[in-house]
């Protein structure tokens, strides 16, 4: 029923920003989202002290600890089916989901893109689009599939670029950019019954 109570799980690997701003969202908007879990990469990262901020749970894996990204996969799958998690938010989280996540949770994992895609995918989205010299560029709310910011786009919102910005004068737009959109897309999503 749509007023169940969704779990949801948070990745992230640094600062924490979205994570922040989906968390406040839901909170004022009073979505019923549970944000149950935060699962990061690194052990000293700023968002970490966000999450404990919210009183949200975090788990921490080292990929370094496994033998491969199926073990460590494998047991990220049975902490998030332990937290009984019902849809899963890449929030900066630097890392490509593998076939083992995703044959439990396929259509319900979303990812939010500092660039147009199918623009300037990867790991450096801003950068590229910087350096390319490009006069727009922007922030991407996708599906997450088998391949690297390829799935199903859900919703783009452009962001110019101005002939003296500095990189980070374009970071700090595309962040503030993503921070609007990502929890208006959930938002959506949950009112389309797709959480």
């Amino acid at each position: 029923m749509k007023s169940d109570v969704k779990n949801i799980a948070i990745f992230a690997s640094g600062e924490g920003t979205n994570f922040t701003a989906l968390t406040e969202s839901f909170k004022k908007e009073h979505l019923p989202l549970n944000v149950k879990l935060l699962v990061c990469d690194h052990s000293n990262v700023h968002v970490l002290d966000r999450a404990h901020k919210e009183s949200v749970s975090t788990f921490v894996i080292n990929f370094k600890d496994y033998p491969n990204k199926a073990a460590a996969e494998t047991v990220i799958a049975q902490k998030l089916e332990e937290a009984q998690i019902d849809f899963i938010i890449l929030a900066g989280y630097m890392r490509i989901i593998g076939p083992t996540l995703l044959a439990k949770y396929e259509g319900k994992i979303i990812n939010i893109h500092p660039a147009l895609l199918p623009k300037f995918p990867g790991r450096h989205g801003i950068e590229d689009a910087y350096q390319a010299g490009v006069d727009t560029t922007g922030v991407t709310v996708h599906w997450v599939d088998s391949g690297i910011d390829s799935g199903k786009i859900i919703a783009q919102r452009e962001v110019p670029v101005h002939k003296d910005d500095q990189l980070s004068d374009l970071e700090q737009r595309i962040h503030a950019t993503e921070h609007v959109l990502y929890p208006s897309v959930v938002k959506q999503l949950l009112e389309r019954g797709e959480i």
